[in-house]
């Protein structure tokens, strides 16, 4: 044995613990439950419920302690339900029945120690004064924001003056704590950290399911200690000690030869689409939403529930939601189609009764193994709804459409407008480049094109390079693409770096611009239009100075140049006067 740690008996059995450990601790480790409600492992307890009461003896000395904030010693005797114990129990339940006799844990507890009817009768109030919620605010959070007023029977807990506190940061901290469940916060979400609208998670997190490294993280914006300076409970329970809140992002400068501009893409934003509804009605989900509700990781276990907790009975997935539609895009997404016959596939696989409804404009499955997926698809039973769904309401004409979203679509295949009652909808939102694309390719000089997407070289001779040389470009930066692509595109992006770091050297552009220093008037007009940026301004000697390196020699300056200055080699006006005069002289 140890030299903290002593022995004890609970109930007759031999335990041993540490020496002054909270004797609740203690039971709870050997699997005796003893009963409270003012106990949180995070705030010091001091026993103010006392259904957690218990008979200890030592010696000749038997004494009623409440087990939450009694520290064990060595060889004492405990008794969790004795008949002593039990009756002390029964009081004090019925003391807190006579404050708050429609509480559902208290009743509970009435029950279980069989109280039917209270001999104090029973009160209307919800708080049984545990003071949890107040010792959580002002010492573990350091808000300050809820208190106890008044005295005796007229004891109650609230904010000061019984007013709104601008000091409430909408933590939850309190209501998290409050046994009862009489702690209500309007608008809770507005104050957590929102991955998706699949509901608030806690300020420490990991990013996503397929985060590398994954690592958890903490967001300030949520995040208690950064709010008021309180909590780091975080802090006190990991053992790993890898939890530091005072430390800063910091940026690092890396020299290197190549770059592979991967950034990715984004969804379109799906409250732009005001007629589908998203974030208007709750069971609207988003492609990324429904993959998070769907995944094993997710917040349901990768069950499909609506947002009042009910299997869909019926669910419609909306294809090219802002794609090839020219009020937003007009290109194709590429992967939604597939994506949505998984969807459909998966929900048929958990859900077997359920109808799901595809409505799409044409179906483009164009990889290997695509098409069959989708003859599949048929077998099984998904409906196919070919047309453009053209709004979604919750307006129901007739009993089978109360409660459902209705969708509203043209079925160009059998000619008709139909109305299609469902449980939950899946809109698959198109996707776009992200919006600093712009901005890095002015960075990179690069370019992107009208749809803000990255431009390569050439589509087919140079699909992952751009026109600045050490600079390529990956997946679905370049446009929407399926996995399989970018994988391939990464691939051949890696192998040109590779390619272009064993060269060691790089070789120059022979035809190239050239700045005439005596003749340059300082104007900087070919500063702001080459598009390599390759051309700066020397203030000192108020001239325009090119970096041969990066030019392409595209001639842009050269055109643009008023005073004659900026020069193309091998293209000099009277090299090219003078073959003309040659060819007119033959």
């Amino acid at each position: 044995m140890a030299d903290n740690t002593i022995k004890i008996k609970i109930n007759g059995f031999e335990v041993e613990a540490f020496d002054r450990q909270p004797l609740i601790e203690v039971a709870e480790k050997i699997g005796v439950k003893i009963p409270t409600l003012c106990h949180n492992p995070i705030i010091e307890p001091y026993g103010v419920c006392r259904v957690c009461t218990v008979e200890v003896r030592h010696r000749n000395r038997v004494r009623m302690v409440t087990a939450c904030n009694y520290p064990v010693t060595n060889g004492i005797e405990v008794f969790t339900d004795s008949e002593r114990v039990i009756r002390n129990r029964k009081l004090i339940i019925e003391w807190l029945l006579g404050r708050c006799g429609n509480v559902k844990v208290l009743n509970d507890l009435a029950e279980q120690y069989g109280i039917t009817e209270p001999r104090f009768g029973r009160g209307t109030d919800d708080c049984i004064l545990c003071g949890l919620c107040v010792r959580m605010c002002q010492d573990v959070v350091k808000a300050n924001v809820l208190g106890f007023f008044e005295r005796g029977p007229k004891r109650y807990v609230s904010t000061s003056f019984d007013q709104t506190s601008d000091l409430c940061i909408t933590c939850g901290a309190c209501a998290s704590v409050c046994p009862t469940g009489c702690i209500k916060i309007d608008k809770l979400e507005e104050g957590t950290y929102k991955e998706m609208p699949m509901g608030p998670v806690t300020p420490i997190h990991i990013d996503f399911m397929q985060a590398v490294p994954k690592k958890a993280v903490i967001d300030k914006e949520s995040c208690i200690n950064f709010k008021t300076g309180g909590c780091k409970v975080c802090v006190d329970v990991c053992d790993a000690e890898a939890i530091d809140h005072s430390m800063e992002a910091k940026e690092k400068e890396v020299d290197v030869g190549t770059i592979i501009l991967s950034t990715g893409f984004q969804l379109q934003n799906g409250e732009e689409l005001k007629e589908y509804g998203y974030g208007k009605y709750p069971n609207i989900l988003s492609s990324l939403d429904f993959e998070v509700l769907n995944n094993a990781n997710g917040p349901t276990g990768g069950k499909i529930f609506t947002r009042d907790g009910r299997v869909p009975k019926s669910i419609g997935i909306v294809h090219c939601v802002g794609s090839r539609d020219k009020k937003y895009h007009e290109y194709c997404s590429r992967v939604c189609c597939m994506y949505a016959l998984k969807f459909a596939h998966l929900i048929k696989e958990k859900i077997h009764d359920c109808e799901v409804y595809n409505f799409y404009i044409d179906m483009r499955c164009f990889g290997k193994g695509y098409e069959e997926f989708y003859n599949r698809l048929l077998r099984e039973g998904v409906n196919f709804v070919r047309g453009k769904v053209a709004e979604i309401t919750d307006a129901a004409l007739d009993k089978s459409e109360q409660g459902k979203l209705i969708l509203r679509a043209e079925d160009t295949l059998i000619g008709t407008v139909r109305r299609i009652p469902v449980d939950m909808v899946v809109l698959c939102l198109a996707i776009e480049a992200q919006k600093d694309a712009k901005e890095v390719s002015h960075f990179f000089s690069c370019s992107v094109g009208r749809d803000g997407f990255f431009i390569e070289k050439h589509p087919k001779l140079a699909p992952v390079s751009t026109a600045a040389d050490g600079i390529f470009i990956a997946g679905a930066a370049q446009g929407p693409k399926d996995i399989p692509d970018t994988v391939a595109q990464a691939g051949a992006a890696a192998s040109a770096v590779l390619s272009l770091i064993q060269q060691k050297e790089v070789e120059a552009e022979v035809v190239t611009a050239s700045i005439d220093e005596e003749i340059c008037s300082g104007c900087q007009i070919c500063v702001g239009l080459c598009p390599y940026t390759a051309i700066t301004y020397n203030k000192d000697k108020n001239i325009s100075e090119l970096n041969e390196a990066l030019c392409k020699g595209c001639g842009t300056c050269v055109a643009a140049c008023p005073s004659g200055a900026a020069q193309q080699k091998n293209f000099r006006d009277n090299q090219i006067f003078a073959e003309i005069k040659g060819i007119l002289a033959v």
